[in-house]
């Protein structure tokens, strides 16, 4: 998964490009979840100004962005696998 999202990306930037695609375009949203503790809907994805890609969380009429990993699924979503591959590839 890592080559299939970096493959043809030159620098780190347009690897995390790579993932940010990838992940936007396989990742079955809204879904829920739980992040630290509370109950959200996961709405999409957001690339942060730091560079990390992130879950856009909605809980009512409150939007968050959170790391993904601190996202916890019963039934993970179609393309969470993505997400697990960009954590990899991240640390």
């Amino acid at each position: 998964m890592i080559e299939e999202a970096t493959v043809d990306a030159y620098g780190q930037d347009e690897q995390l490009t790579g993932f940010f695609t990838m992940i936007e375009e396989s990742l079955a949203v809204p879904f829920t979840t739980t992040v630290l503790g509370v109950g959200v809907s996961v709405v999409g994805v957001d690339l942060a100004e730091d560079g990390r890609v992130v879950a856009r969380c909605a809980r009512g009429r409150s939007d968050r962005t959170s790391e993904f990993w601190t996202c916890h699924c019963r039934n993970p979503p179609r393309g969470l696998a993505m997400v697990g591959a960009y954590r990899y590839w991240a640390r």
